[in-house]
């Protein structure tokens, strides 16, 4: 740290490793991806070794980042998602303490076990009625009217899946949508949960995902919102 600058705020990005990943998403390079843009907004990040171990360490308040960023998938083992009471502590106390929150894609399947998850998140996919097209172009559709984060930007397109059907809450501002059988579904979202904020984007399937400057946009303004003030 050079003499008399502030350190730079600091991320902790859990990626989807161990029980976390899947056959389906290449949370390497999406974590990459999301790195790459958390250092452009001037964040100084680290990539969690294991996301239980992780999120455990939230539970003690002590030596905490500024920003949670939340990248992983469903476990597919049997053990609870999070695995541990400590595990769940600490994601608990990361959103009773009012704490900012970024979540990616199919991050919204994980963490099952936590009730808070759904709460903090504004909304999850929901097994046997959420769903997505097959993944290509995606024709996304951005609200100006859902305030500033929005603003100015143009509708896009992109590579992507598609998150169809998933279950919100009604205190949710939706900033981008999609359209699938006639009907519009969120695809970024904020919600301020008092305290604290919470930015979901259900893009990011792949790095191409990424390439989008509208989409890079979108979520360079949402880290800005997550941790102003």
């Amino acid at each position: 740290m050079t003499a008399g600058r502030p350190a730079a705020p600091r991320a902790l990005l859990l990626s989807g490793v161990g029980r976390y990943a899947d056959l389906w998403h290449p949370f390497a390079e999406t974590s990459a991806a999301l790195a790459d843009l958390l250092e452009e907004a001037g964040f100084a990040v680290e990539l969690a070794d294991g996301v239980d171990a992780a999120l455990a360490g939230l539970a003690s308040g002590a030596g905490l980042p500024d920003l949670l960023v939340v990248n992983v998938g469903l476990p597919r083992d049997d053990r609870p998602s999070p695995a541990t009471p400590e595990a769940t502590a600490g994601l608990r106390r990361w959103l009773a303490d009012g704490r900012p929150l970024l979540v990616s894609h199919v991050s919204s399947t994980s963490f099952i076990d936590a009730p808070e998850w759904e709460t903090g998140l504004g909304g999850r996919w929901i097994r046997g009625t959420s769903m997505h097209p097959e993944y290509g172009p995606a024709a996304i559709r951005v609200l100006p009217e859902s305030g500033a984060l929005a603003e100015g930007i143009q509708d896009f397109e992109l590579p992507d899946e598609r998150y169809s059907y998933l279950r919100t809450a009604p205190g949710i501002t939706v900033h981008a949508t999609h359209t699938h059988e006639d009907r519009e579904h969120p695809v970024m979202w904020s919600l301020d949960r008092r305290p604290g904020r919470t930015f979901y984007d259900a893009l990011g399937h792949d790095a191409a995902s990424y390439d989008s400057p509208e989409h890079r946009e979108l979520l360079l303004r949402a880290i800005a919102w997550l941790t102003a003030g």
